[in-house]
């Protein structure tokens, strides 16, 4: 089975509608056989009181990315993602713009994945640098509400 770029980032932007990764402002834009990328703008919604890029904001960017990258991996028709861990390091301040998140993987196991997520601006200075674990698990049937 061949890789169909397009179709794998309008599912990622699709399943997003309604979420924080919409409310955030997150789009993913590229997309390969074992990488994800995904931008954010910064402004005054994402920046915490001293104005600057919320640590918490470029760690949901970072999990958000690391996540939907694991859907690469697997048959997202028999396969839920879920997010189980993650470190940041925040390496550089950022007020304004936009920053750019690129997960690649670094181990490809059957039910875990390990994730290096690389923040970084328009100039490509690093901004910070996540490690997420996904766990794969059997897709469940939807409860009904």
């Amino acid at each position: 089975m061949t890789f169909d770029k397009e179709k794998f980032l309008h599912f990622c932007n699709t399943i997003s509608k309604n979420t924080l990764m919409q409310t955030l402002n997150i789009v993913y834009v590229d997309a390969g056989s074992d990488f994800l990328t995904a931008t954010m703008p910064v402004n005054p919604s994402v920046h915490q009181p001293m104005g600057l890029l919320h640590g918490g904001a470029s760690v949901a960017l970072a999990e958000s990315v690391g996540s939907a990258a694991s859907f690469l991996l697997v048959n997202a028709e028999q396969s839920e993602i879920r997010g189980i861990e993650i470190s940041a390091n925040h390496v550089k301040a950022k007020r304004n713009g936009i920053v750019t998140a690129t997960a690649r993987i670094i181990h490809k196991g059957s039910s875990i994945h390990l994730w290096e997520i690389r923040i970084t601006d328009e100039n490509e200075s690093l901004i910070s640098i996540c490690k997420l674990t996904t766990m794969i698990i059997p897709k469940r049937k939807k409860k009904e509400e």
